[in-house]
């Protein structure tokens, strides 16, 4: 049956994922979701022995219907290959208790990767299957990691220019050169003075500029995005739960059809989201744990039914959760609202007037396969230590969010389900707060000298991203207000 995809707001309908993948976003602001939620057709036992590969193909097709086999056998190939630096692709790792599903083995070290390293060549054959001539240009707000991910997927690839905007000041010290050091004459880095959340915002603008729109046409451009409001990038993010499932099935940590419970630490929504799909798919996922750090917009949303974004946005040693208006929600809001865009659009309405915006018990009720959870910084912190301290395993700072959580949970609960924490950074990525929570503190040496430390406490070797980035060169050096964004994209396009 072929999967078609419709605005969360109701302005489009039967579109093609091949056209959903290049558009991004619905020209009403929303979000593409599938007209409905497909079943695995392969049993799980059967998958047991298959590559990552193999499930990504098993998975994808479903959504991507209007893909030929051989179509998506070869971006799935293209983009799981020697980059990754394990062929598992993504491995699990036992640690007191819980199985850490470690997303960071890709070329920018953090589980963007996971989905950016496929999306260029999804929509590269979405732009010949829809006959378009437009160069892409992508358009991308960063928390920290989408923007290198999403840089080094694109770099180079022809008929695709990509701007990625990250706040000034709201990133590592390592993720900031990652991205201002990337290669390629498609690629445009600028730092915004403000937030996550501002420079979303004005992405979000840009992309319902109409007149920008008409400008771009005339020029030979369309934008898309790469954030993971595109359908192309949540899809692949469904593999890696079901393929979790089918290694620990393997490894025989669970029976076959045994429920496990899922913990995601998260700020734009969009990784949680894909195990919610998983679970919709066929996965047993008897819990989804909903992490927040202290910006726990989410963690409220999920206690009270209100959703409000207007509060103090602190900025924490896990940046890439450092957000208060969480995309991907709408996806979810739009599913427990019985499917009806006109209730969905009137919530998202009332958030952008009043900051906030509260569902309904019925809506509520449908929120049971969610627990709300947050950790403080001191939590955060602990966390890594105490790990550290039983096991030897070093976790970044997002993980440990998502560890913490899930011992409350443990603890509140008494849920004994075998549980996957979704791992999505290398502790080398936030490698200051990791040492610091590890008690070495010295202010007097920069991160890259602190990789080295960590290595030997961790003997685990330094990633290749890192070692590429320690002396490259810095190539983007523009900063803007928020309000001078689309400037930034004239000027840069030449238009």
């Amino acid at each position: 049956m072929e999967i078609l995809y419709k605005s969360t707001r109701g302005g489009e309908e039967n579109i093609k994922a091949s056209e959903a993948i290049l558009k991004g976003l619905a020209t009403d602001g929303g979000l593409f979701v599938p007209n409905m939620l497909p079943k695995l057709d392969v049993s799980f036992d059967s998958l047991k022995d298959s590559t990552y590969q193999d499930v990504a193909y098993e998975v994808m097709k479903l959504f991507f219907s209007d893909f030929t086999e051989e179509e998506l056998k070869e971006c799935i190939n293209k983009a799981y290959d020697e980059k990754f630096d394990t062929s598992i692709i993504a491995p699990l790792v036992e640690a007191d208790g819980a199985y850490y599903l470690e997303l960071f083995h890709g070329s920018t070290i953090a589980f963007k990767d996971m989905a950016l390293s496929i999306l260029p060549h999804l929509m590269i054959t979405s732009a010949k299957k829809q006959h378009v001539e437009n160069e892409i240009v992508i358009l991308t707000a960063t928390s920290g990691d989408t923007g290198k991910a999403a840089l080094a997927g694109f770099s180079n690839v022809k008929g695709t220019k990509i701007i990625v905007f990250y706040p000034k000041d709201g990133v590592s010290q390592i993720q900031e050169k990652q991205m201002l050091t990337q290669k390629g004459d498609n690629t445009h880095v600028v730092a915004v003075y403000g937030n996550f959340d501002d420079a979303q915002t004005g992405v979000k603008k840009i992309f319902s500029n109409v007149k920008l729109k008409q400008l771009l046409e005339q020029s030979g451009y369309q934008f898309s995005s790469a954030n993971s409001i595109n359908i192309g990038r949540l899809v692949p993010q469904i593999v890696y739960y079901v393929y979790a499932y089918v290694a620990l099935l393997r490894e025989k940590k669970v029976k076959d059809c045994g429920s496990i419970n899922v913990v995601v630490p998260t700020g734009n929504f969009g990784n949680i989201l894909a195990a919610y799909y998983a679970k919709e798919l066929g996965v047993p996922i008897r819990k989804l744990l909903c992490a927040s750090n202290e910006n726990k917009v989410l963690f409220d949303f999920l206690q009270s039914g209100t959703y409000n974004k207007k509060r103090e946005f602190i900025l924490t040693t896990s940046p890439s959760m450092d957000i208060l208006v969480s995309s991907n929600l709408e996806r979810l809001i739009y599913k427990i609202a019985g499917n009806r865009a006109d209730l969905c659009a009137k919530l998202m309405e009332e958030l952008s007037v009043n900051g906030s915006y509260t569902i309904s018990e019925s809506m509520m009720e449908e929120l049971n396969d969610f627990y709300g959870g947050y950790a403080s910084e001191k939590e955060t912190a602990n966390c890594i230590n105490d790990l550290y301290s039983k096991t030897g395993y070093v976790i970044d700072t997002h993980t440990a969010v998502a560890s913490a959580v899930y011992k409350k949970y443990k603890k509140d609960t008494k849920d004994q389900t075998p549980s996957i924490i979704v791992s999505t950074a290398s502790p080398f990525k936030f490698t200051g707060s990791v040492m610091e929570a590890l008690g070495e503190t010295n202010e007097m040496i920069d991160d890259f000298e602190k990789v080295e430390k960590l290595s030997k406490i961790a003997n685990v070797k330094i990633p290749e991203a890192i070692e590429d980035i320690r002396k490259a060169e810095i190539l983007h050096h523009t900063i803007c207000e928020v309000e001078n964004m689309e400037q930034e994209i004239i000027k840069f396009l030449d238009i």
